[in-house]
């Protein structure tokens, strides 16, 4: 995480970080990686003693364009209308489609930890008149515009056209105009029927003010009066849009050439791959971000958002994986580390500052975060398997002590994470069972294996999860039975299966009657009482 604390040291004075999201239809998780990336710079800004102000937009006067997301009825009504004038189809009490989209998104920011001083909407913004004075310099100024996008892009537009949008006031569409004309007060637009090949425009012409919302700028000019009219000095945005000559180029060339300022600090972030793919909003492909936070609470998913710099590709398949353990698992060893324990395995640079950042609140104390008992969520998951288990009560016997109050809220949330997953997202092979009758497996055992349990029930004393393990491999070891066959032979006595959760926690998890009954029964001892 040096690279956020790098930024920091390396800016002077007050800054404004600002982000905005266009909400074409349900919003992926990766779409989550932004404001996460966001926050941390705040974050670190902040700690580095400058006066630091988040913002976060919704640029929902944007056209909509994705015909995929709509339902039939709305396709030829909809397309090419901007966003906010899209009435919210599932009618839930949105004002509008984007409203919809993007509050759902926004939603899930103070849960995640990030909270912008200041939410701005562009369809709030225009009416008031704030872009009036950046659409009279793009058009007064519409020779430099087409000079710089030919010179940054390639992009050629005709020495008619002039860089604004006007909303056609008689079918309400702002993605099929073009306007031709600007005579210092009005512009004069068409709402051509074959400019794009996503809306159909109705062909009406006309002069109309561009100012008090009539009009909006196209987006590369809309990002850069964005970042003169808020003060933005930093602003991240995707791979994308960070290409030679792409989006970011073109915008940071208006801010110099037609907007007179200097454009904000970049910091180009790549994409979260579910599955190997770039998800897309407005394809509405990839998982939802307001399901995915169902299984990922928020330090797993910021740990998954911030564990790489921002320049790395994030790949994550939650759905037949194990993927999500293994999260819960990597924040939890970076909890462990920071707090001085010893873990297994190789930790990443700036463990501590991973962790810190991974954390919801900016301000909780590092020390009792690190030092804070989280129990492993695949054992939960397996817990939730197993009729009658008292979770609360097993945990405080792996902890040792009760539980604290921050402590049972932590083992709320990923037992009800734990639900989840396995309900929508857990391979096969995590769904087990323990078996009320000796499995068909046990049959396959050979005599070490048999040896092994009938030692081990013979010393099963009352044990946490730690103590369990270590006395699996001390019994092991002692009959020179390797520790897989060993750990095999439980999962058959118990599972009727090769492989399975932690044993150790396993048979913690267990009435000690039953585990010791279940071993003498493998063993070939058969079921007597313990």
């Amino acid at each position: 995480m040096e690279w956020a604390d790098e930024l920091a040291a390396r800016v002077s004075g007050p800054q404004v970080v600002n982000d905005s999201k266009t909400p074409s239809g349900t919003v992926h998780v990766g779409s989550l990686r932004g404001p996460v990336i966001l926050d941390v710079i705040t974050r670190a800004l902040r700690a580095a003693g400058h006066e630091t102000t988040l913002l976060y937009g919704v640029d929902d006067l944007d056209a909509m364009d994705a015909q995929a997301l709509l339902t039939p009825d709305a396709i030829e009504r909809s397309m090419g209308v901007p966003l906010a004038h899209i009435p919210d189809q599932l009618a839930d009490g949105h004002a509008s489609y984007a409203r919809h989209h993007a509050q759902v998104f926004i939603d899930l920011f103070a849960d995640l930890g990030v909270k912008p001083d200041r939410y701005y909407w562009m369809s709030d913004i225009y009416p008031t008149g704030a872009m009036d004075g950046f659409i009279r310099t793009a058009l007064e100024r519409a020779h430099v515009v087409r000079d710089l996008y030919r010179r940054v892009s390639n992009v050629q537009h005709p020495d008619t056209w002039h860089p604004v949008l006007a909303i056609c006031e008689t079918c309400g569409r702002v993605g099929t105009t073009i306007v031709t004309k600007w005579d210092g007060e009005r512009v004069f637009y068409e709402c051509r029927a074959e400019l794009v090949t996503w809306a159909r425009g109705c062909g009406a012409s006309g002069w109309i003010s561009p100012f008090g919302g009539r009009a909006k700028l196209p987006w590369n000019l809309e990002w850069a009066a964005q970042w003169s009219l808020f003060g933005v000095t930093i602003e991240p945005c995707g791979k994308d849009l960070a290409t030679a000559g792409g989006s970011r180029d073109r915008s940071e060339a208006i801010a110099r050439e037609v907007f007179e300022r200097e454009p904000p600090i970049n910091v180009p972030y790549e994409f979260l791959n579910v599955g190997g793919k770039k998800m897309s909003t407005s394809k509405g492909r990839g998982t939802a971000a307001h399901r995915i936070v169902e299984v990922l609470p928020p330090e797993p998913l910021r740990t998954l958002m911030i564990r790489s710099r921002p320049n790395s590709a994030i790949d994550f398949e939650p759905e037949g994986t194990d993927a999500v353990p293994r999260l819960f698992d990597e924040f939890d060893r970076l909890g462990a580390a920071t707090a001085g324990r010893e873990v297994k395995g190789e930790l990443p640079p700036g463990f501590a500052s991973i962790f810190r950042y991974a954390l919801r609140e900016p301000d909780a104390d590092l020390d009792a975060e690190a030092a804070a008992f989280r129990p492993a969520f695949s054992h939960l998951a397996f817990l939730l398997q197993v009729p009658g288990a008292d979770v609360p009560a097993l945990m405080a016997t792996e902890k040792g002590s009760a539980l604290t109050a921050h402590e049972a809220a932590i083992l709320d949330e990923r037992l009800a994470a734990a639900r989840v997953w396995l309900d929508d997202y857990a391979p096969d092979r995590a769904r087990m069972r323990v078996q009320d009758t000796l499995p068909d497996a046990v049959g396959n055992l050979d005599a070490e294996q048999r040896a092994f349990l009938a030692t081990l029930a013979e010393d099963a004393t009352a044990r946490s999860g730690d103590d369990w393990q270590a006395a699996i491999f001390e019994t092991a070891t002692s009959g020179g039975l390797p520790a897989g066959r060993a750990f095999a032979a439980l999962y058959a006595a118990f599972l009727g299966r090769p492989n399975g959760p932690r044993a150790g926690m396993l048979l913690a998890s267990l009435d000690r009657a039953f585990v010791i009954a279940r071993l003498r029964e493998a063993a070939g001892g058969g079921t007597l009482a313990a």
